[in-house]
This record gives C-alpha cells, structure tokens and sequence, in this order.
C-alpha cells in the first residue's frame, strides 16, 4: 500500500462516526481529609506508642502474669476450696423478722376457737405450723423439707429470743405427736404465751 493510499485509508476512518479517538479525562478523585480532632488523636497516640516501644517487652509478661494470676484463683476457689473474703452479706434487722400483726392475731383467733372446742392438740399444731411459715416467709429457703421443728429451733440464723419461743411450742406439739400425750387447756396456753413472744416479743427488736 502506498503512502497517498495510506493516508486515504486513515482519512476514512477518522471519519468513520462509530468510533470514538477523543477521550475526555477521568474525574479526579477526592481524597478523604480527616478532621483536627482526629488528627490529633492520632498524633497523641503514636506519641504514646513511641514511648512505650522500649517497655513493650515488660508489659507482656506482666500481662502474661496476671492472667496467670487470675488462672490460678479460679482454679484455687473452685476446686481447692481456699477460703476467700467475700462482701459481707447485708445483716437482717431483728424486727424484720417480726410477723405480721394482723395476721398472727387471726392466728391466735383461730387457735382460740379450736381451743374453745377442747381440740388443743390441733390448735398447738396450728401455732406451730404458722411460726414456721413466718420465718420462712422472713428467711426464704432457710426452712427445707428435710429439717424436723428440732432442727429449725437450732438455726443459727433466727434471732436467739425467737428460737427459744419456737423450741417451747415445738417441745408441746412434741409431747402430741410423738409422747403420745393428749394436750390440755394448760399446755394450750403455754404454747399461745410462746407463740405471743415469737411473734410479739420486744426481744426481736
């Protein structure tokens, strides 16, 4: 081909309206410009790192200790039974253990009435069934199943005053159920005078 015909042949497609010789420029992108706050930040913080770069060896092993530390107490609490000083448990008011007025004098109603029909033994139980509530409803899972009114009278968490009350109605109602002694008018009344004082008392205060 020569060159007059070269030249043609360029002329013809430059001509040509399909293709595209000219490309504009590609917008430039912006480039992101943190703020002088973070700016700042970020020079504190490699201030920082710089300064610590020579110390960087001890803060791992001492990092490395306390979580060995922290390994070995769990272990020593859970399995080894160490004994460990816990927050002392908020101490309960004497008079938070009082029973409620109201209802231990529709108590004492009830068991005078079953008295006033000469069923002692069954208004001894009453008084006895109902002091046990009253302090499991102060102290909850404090009374189990498994513990006999002998037990409960020697719990260390019911106030002395009120654990002697309870053993002298428990000692009556023993003589029933288990001396096989019927109750009396007398007998009654010593339980009601104990029940009075466990749920009366000036001692809980």
């Amino acid at each position: 081909m020569t060159a007059k015909a070269l030249a043609l042949a360029h002329a013809r497609l430059l001509a040509e309206g399909s293709l595209q010789f000219a490309f504009a420029q590609p917008p430039k992108m912006s480039t992101f410009q943190p703020p002088d706050w973070l700016k700042a930040i970020g020079r504190w913080v490699g201030a920082a790192a710089q300064f610590l770069a020579p110390y960087t060896v001890w803060i791992f092993w001492i990092g490395v200790g306390l979580a060995v530390l922290a390994v070995l107490y769990l272990v020593a609490r859970d399995t080894l039974g160490l004994p460990f000083r816990r927050r002392p448990s908020p101490r309960v008011k004497p008079a938070d253990w009082r029973p409620e007025t109201l209802k231990a004098k529709a108590l004492l109603a009830d068991a005078d009435r079953l008295a006033g029909q000469g069923r002692f033994d069954e208004a001894a139980h009453l008084l006895l069934f109902r002091s046990i509530d009253d302090i499991d409803e102060r102290r909850p899972r404090l009374v189990r199943p498994a513990l006999t009114a002998r037990d409960i009278a020697r719990l260390d968490q019911v106030p002395p005053p009120a654990r002697n009350a309870f053993a002298r109605i428990a000692a009556i109602v023993e003589r029933s159920l288990f001396g096989g002694e019927a109750l009396d008018a007398s007998a009654f009344a010593d339980c009601r005078a104990a029940y009075e004082a466990f749920a009366f008392g000036e001692a809980w205060r």
